[in-house]
């Protein structure tokens, strides 16, 4: 079957190379891009072995940045479904806390954010992961910066409570998944949520 072909009752499946990106970002986000095998890949993307280098001509890195990249989007599109109709700043920054907390706690901590966990085994090794992680990184920065503005935070200043997002939100996901309980989330956010109280205007707070 053709990616985006659809089956004998007229309903759209997943490709084999949607497929083999949506299983090897599970596998990257739980056991890392070293821990995880191109068998294992295409085993839980049920796709025959050779379809990894028809639709990735350049292998496992290939296969990396692309999920690297997609995964990177899609995590950007999420922050943006939670920040954007939230009601006030600070409820925004809550939620995207507790959202994170929700869900290590419904994967028994085994899903977090795949960037993070490839940037540290590949950025001093793997010059094209770790491009593809600095420009995710990057582009979520310019994103929660553009937010922090329109609460009338200055661009310098958002862009730091932007990286501190990220920091204590990557750095909380390594110390509840190894102690398998959401304090240090919690702790994060409500270090970030007083950052981001002590930024906001006046007649914002």
């Amino acid at each position: 079957m053709l990616d985006g072909e659809r089956n004998d009752e007229g309903t759209r499946v997943a490709g084999t190379k949607d497929r083999i990106l949506d299983a090897s970002t599970e596998l990257f986000r739980r056991n890392g891009y070293t821990g995880t095998g191109l068998k294992q890949i295409v085993a839980a993307a049920s796709a025959p072995f050779g379809s990894i280098y028809h639709f990735f001509p350049g292998g496992k890195v290939q296969l990396g940045e692309e999920v690297i990249r997609s995964s990177g989007a899609m995590y950007e599109l999420l922050f943006q479904a939670i920040l954007d109709p939230a009601p006030d700043l600070l409820s925004g920054v809550d939620a995207v806390f507790t959202g994170a907390a929700e869900t290590l706690r419904e994967t028994d901590y085994a899903d977090a954010c795949p960037i993070a966990t490839v940037a540290l085994e590949v950025a001093s090794t793997n010059e094209v992961l770790r491009r593809a992680t600095a420009d995710v990184f990057d582009s979520w920065i310019a994103s929660g910066t553009e937010r922090f503005g329109r609460w009338g935070i200055d661009e310098a200043t958002g862009r730091r409570l932007t990286i501190a997002l990220i920091t204590s939100l990557e750095g909380a996901f390594v110390l509840s998944r190894a102690q398998r309980h959401t304090e240090a989330l919690e702790v994060a956010g409500a270090t970030v949520s007083a950052a981001v109280r002590a930024a906001l205007p006046d007649t914002n707070d």
